[in-house]
């Protein structure tokens, strides 16, 4: 279970992810680019996983370029340390920062041995445009906005991945029993990680209320890009994009 996840899920009071609650200015950002939305959860990527159907080689070149990925969201955390407006925003961003360092990378590099990856290769990876394409653009919206922009560009990562969970659960073509995929979906559809997709909505939704039109086009904006990089991402797997 990521660290980063149990960090978010103790901070909610929810007991499970909720969806479809169209009032809220998080299904706002998810109607606002509902198309895109669909396409990165409903992806073919994801379809061939839950089917137990993707290729080896293709699920590989995923775990490897996360673990890219899950360094430049570890210098997002960092740059939320910085961007934090009170104690509550910093000790959370910090503790984030700290179990993305100090223990989740570690617990990937295991996993990615798991699937024949050592740790020298991960350390000699280059990344795919994809991952350049996705990982500057949070740290890049961050940069130039506030912690609810960097928040909203690293939405579609938590969240995102907790739908799909859920909406896998839910498909007939999905593969339970004797798929090599199955800890993965076992660990997005987990009460913990559910728990800690709510976790981030719940907070996004307290920053949002009461916003202008203006700022929430802003937002959606981002919001809307993060999720189209999201799906490059699932292509860039299917694919062995380089």
């Amino acid at each position: 279970m990521c660290l980063v996840c149990e960090r978010l899920a103790a901070a909610s009071s929810t007991p499970l992810f909720r969806r479809h609650l169209v009032s809220t200015p998080f299904e706002r950002l998810k109607q606002s680019c509902a198309a895109e939305w669909r396409a990165y959860c409903e992806h073919e990527f994801v379809r061939q996983l839950g089917a137990g159907t993707l290729p080896m080689e293709a699920f590989q070149h995923y775990l490897k370029q996360d673990y890219l990925f899950l360094v430049h969201f570890g210098r997002a955390w960092g740059l939320a340390v910085y961007k934090s407006r009170d104690i509550g925003q910093l000790r959370q961003s910090l503790d984030s920062l700290k179990a993305i360092i100090d223990i989740e990378l570690d617990l990937h590099v295991k996993y990615c041995g798991e699937w024949g990856i050592s740790e020298a290769e991960l350390k000699e990876l280059d990344e795919s445009r994809a991952t350049l394409a996705y990982t500057r653009y949070v740290l890049e919206t961050g940069n130039r906005g506030d912690i609810l922009d960097l928040h909203v560009a690293l939405a579609p990562c938590i969240v995102g991945y907790a739908e799909i969970g859920n909406w896998l659960v839910e498909q007939r073509f999905t593969v339970r029993m004797d798929n090599p995929y199955g800890p993965w979906m076992d660990m997005y559809t987990s009460k913990a990680f559910q728990q800690a997709a709510q976790a981030e909505v719940d907070w996004i939704n307290a920053q949002m209320t009461e916003i202008s039109d203006a700022r929430f086009n802003e937002l959606a904006r981002i919001f809307s890009e993060a999720t189209r990089l999201e799906a490059d991402f699932w292509q860039m797997g299917l694919t062995l994009a380089d």
